[in-house]
This record gives C-alpha cells, sequence and structure tokens, in this order.
C-alpha cells in the first residue's frame, strides 16, 4: 500500500517533472545556442556585436540558471530560499519580457531579420507571442504560489514556452518544416506532461491544462495571425517608415 501512495503521490510527480525540466530545459538552450552564441568563437558564423542582442542573452541565460537553482531548492527542502529568491524572480522575468520584446523589435523591426524567405513583420509575431505566453503562465504561476501543483505545473510551463527559440536553431527539419518542429515539439512534450500527470494524479490539474492547452493553440494561431492584414497593420503602425 505504501508504494501505491509514493507512486501516486501528487508532490512526487511534479517533483520528478520539475527535476526533468532543469535537466532538459538548459540542455536544449545550451545546445540551440551553442553555435550561434554560446560558443561562437570555435565556428565559422558573425561574431555578434549588437550590445542588445548580447544584454538579451545574459538575461536569458540567467533566467535558464534561476530556473535550475529554484529546482535545486525545492528537491534539497530550502522553502524559505526557494520563497526568499522567488521575488527576485519577478524582477529578473520582467526583464526577460521588456528585453525580449526591445531585442525582437530591433532584430525584425529595425534590422529586417528574418529567416531566409521570411517576411520580418510577419516573423515579429514569434518572438512576441513567446513572451506574452510567458508572461501569461508565469504570472499564473505566481498568482498560484501558494499551491505547489499548480505552481510547479505552470512553471514548468514557462521552459516549454521558451524551447522554440532554441529549437529553431537546431538543423534538425527541412526550411519548410522548421517552424512546425520547433513550435510543435514543445507542444507534443506540454501535452505528454499533462497526460503523465493526470495519469499519476488521478485528476486533471485545471491551471495545468489551460496552460498547457494555450501553449498548444498557438501552434496553428500563429502562423494566421502573423500574416493577417490585422497583425501587419499594427506592426507598420510601430514602424511607419517602414510600412
Amino acid at each position: 500500500m505504501a508504494t501505491n501512495i509514493a507512486v501516486f503521490n501528487p508532490r512526487l510527480s511534479e517533483r520528478k517533472l520539475l527535476l526533468a525540466t532543469a535537466i532538459g530545459f538548459p540542455l536544449v538552450v545550451l545546445v540551440g545556442y551553442a553555435r550561434t552564441y554560446y560558443f561562437s568563437a570555435f565556428f565559422d558564423v558573425p561574431a555578434v556585436a549588437n550590445r542588445l542582442v548580447h544584454t538579451h542573452g545574459v538575461i536569458m541565460s540567467a533566467w535558464v540558471l534561476y530556473f535550475v537553482m529554484q529546482t535545486v531548492f525545492i528537491r534539497t527542502r530550502n522553502i524559505k530560499l526557494h520563497m526568499t529568491m522567488g521575488m527576485i524572480g519577478v524582477a529578473l522575468a520582467a526583464l526577460v519580457i521588456v528585453v525580449g520584446l526591445l531585442t525582437a523589435y530591433d532584430a525584425q523591426l529595425v534590422r529586417h531579420a528574418a529567416p531566409p524567405g521570411a517576411d520580418p513583420h510577419a516573423f515579429f509575431l514569434l518572438p512576441v507571442s513567446d513572451m506574452v505566453i510567458f508572461a501569461a503562465l508565469f504570472s499564473a504561476a505566481i498568482y498560484y504560489r501558494k499551491k505547489a501543483t499548480e505552481h510547479k505545473c505552470l512553471m514548468f510551463l514557462t521552459a516549454i514556452a521558451f524551447m522554440p527559440a532554441a529549437l529553431f536553431r537546431l538543423p534538425v527539419a527541412p526550411p519548410q518544416y522548421a517552424e512546425l518542429w520547433a513550435f510543435g515539439v514543445p507542444g507534443l512534450i506540454a501535452l505528454g506532461a499533462l497526460a503523465w500527470h493526470w495519469y499519476k494524479t488521478g485528476k486533471l490539474n485545471r491551471p495545468f491544462a489551460i496552460g498547457t492547452a494555450l501553449i498548444v493553440v498557438m501552434i496553428p494561431l500563429r502562423p494566421v495571425v502573423a500574416h493577417s492584414n490585422a497583425w501587419l497593420s499594427f506592426v507598420a503602425w510601430l514602424v511607419p517608415s517602414a510600412g
């Protein structure tokens, strides 16, 4: 009976979920950005001279390390330090969002950077939507900070929300399927984790399900919105001279 209780212990399931994420999330980021950023000096790629890009890289790296550190605190039952660091996390998350949006604005709308054949104005939606989803999931995680299950599951989804940018940089799928690969894999991981958590706990966690639905629904919705007249008109309004 004790074994069965342990297997279906919700907190045990969530700890496993966060542990797997704390290992997988930084690995995906490291491998994804190894050639173009972290170890670019060892590859024949243009050096990153843009200070805003470097600032974004440092802040995002700090966020990944923060996520791992907070997971370690939970694993070692250092709850007080985890809660204290939570306030630092709010400030860091705000920096992630603001600098991320500024970097995307500079890249797509000022420097017109985008994958070959892609419209920078349409592509601008991808990093913007990533930041919006992250903001929604992290805000929900803070709202549920006193409910361990919901908080952990939503923090797991914040990591999933940042995976596409790294996966885009892995030459796994042909260019015409790069977007499906980058967003589809995190969507499948989120769905698999939700199903696994549901099976392990015996009930569907509503905030976890809603957060997962947000990630999955945005996969087919992104290209539709990105090429819509409403979005392109909005971007032209942001940068009148480029419109």
